[in-house]
């Protein structure tokens, strides 16, 4: 059983929520990546229960924030996020990834909160780049938050964009990674190494912060916190793939 949540503990209640949908998708016929998409559900759970001010930008007139998540295989957590703040009704996502259906197997931008649609990995950090330099543009004083998988940050194009984010100030931009250490063919590290991640961050000229990515506390600081003026903002979020569900993967081998 999912340990149950404090009443008064939102973004806990809600963790909780986006992993038992995320469960119930898994055993759907169409089925999800369960294990990827767990280890963000305390990431997803403190942005929309508590940072994002009107996802996906909210409407004329008003100031909102941009959620973009880049790790597409990772996108049943998403659906579930939406689905338990109201934002996408209970029936259409338990259709997520059934043929034909509204929310498909990786999100597309018809469905509400959400910006783009999740294609290959490799361009999340451009088009949150994207995202922050217009708002700043249009000075209506919204932010980008872009969720990455750490195996996705060998494509080349997220550290040109990562470069182009610090040359162009673009302060307003936050880049999230779920560093579970894993990907579908196994250890990250065992594919080509990321090491040093946080070095490499800094010499693109990012301000960086290293937390426990289930830590609700250290989520909300690193992402509510104030930003440091001209330069992007990096979290690299150390997460345990089906962390939260029973089971001997709840821990780092």
């Amino acid at each position: 059983m999912l340990t149950k949540a404090p009443p008064d503990d939102v973004a806990t209640r809600l963790a909780v929520d986006i992993r038992r949908k995320v469960g119930e998708l898994s055993a759907s016929p169409s089925g999800v990546r369960a294990d990827g998409s767990t280890s963000i559900a305390d990431l997803l759970a403190v942005l929309c229960g508590e940072v994002l001010r009107r996802p996906a930008g909210g409407g004329p007139g008003e100031v909102g924030d941009h959620l973009i998540l880049s790790k597409g295989q990772a996108s049943g957590a998403l659906c579930a996020a939406l689905a338990s703040t109201g934002a996408v009704p209970q029936p259409q996502c338990a259709t997520y990834a059934d043929e034909g259906s509204r929310p498909g197997g990786r999100l597309v931008k018809r469905l509400p909160g959400v910006d783009f649609s999740t294609g290959a990995l490799g361009h999340g950090l451009s088009l949150g780049l994207g995202v922050a330099l217009a708002e700043r543009c249009y000075g209506r004083g919204g932010r980008a938050f872009v969720v990455l998988g750490d195996g996705e940050l060998r494509q080349g194009s997220h550290w040109e964009a990562a470069v182009g984010a610090s040359d162009l100030a673009a302060d307003n931009l936050t880049a999230i990674v779920d560093h579970n250490e894993r990907e579908a063919d196994g250890r990250s590290e065992g594919t080509l190494s990321l090491r040093p991640l946080v070095d490499r961050w800094l010499g693109s000229g990012w301000r960086v912060l290293s937390i426990d990515g289930h830590d609700h506390d250290q989520i909300r600081e690193a992402l509510q916190g104030p930003v440091e003026p001209g330069r992007p903002t990096a979290v690299i979020a150390h997460t345990i793939r089906a962390r939260g569900v029973p089971g001997p993967h709840d821990e780092r081998a």
